[in-house]
């Protein structure tokens, strides 16, 4: 199994911000956006560390850390989650009915009742 199978980049792509050159120049080639993504996938999904991103990736751990930092700036798995919903939803894979919001993850501030 693919962990970003072709249903979800097609999702994913047009989320992607494109690749920047570096001001003062040098430095490598852009990696293959798709490369990141499955190496970004599989550190989320296995709970392991961002040095053991396997090297078949073809894809380095500081690349990946990179673009997942770059990519969470730039509200890229805010969109792709939203983008999930709705194409579930749209396919009527989804019971709204059976829908949790969870209050624990926002934060509280302090003097708040």
């Amino acid at each position: 199994m693919r962990l970003v199978p072709d249903e979800l980049w097609a999702l994913a792509q047009p989320l992607i911000p494109g690749f920047v050159l570096r001001p003062q120049g040098g430095g490598t080639a852009p990696a293959d956006d798709r490369a990141v993504l499955t190496a970004i996938v599989y550190v989320l999904t296995s709970g392991c560390g961002w040095r053991e991103v396997p090297p078949n990736f073809g894809v380095s751990f500081q690349t990946a850390h990179r673009r997942f930092g770059q990519w969470t700036r730039a509200g890229v798995w805010r969109r792709l989650h939203r983008a999930v919903l709705d194409e579930l939803g749209s396919q009527g894979l989804i019971d709204w009915s059976r829908a949790i919001l969870d209050g624990a993850c926002v934060r509280a501030k302090k003097g708040d009742p």
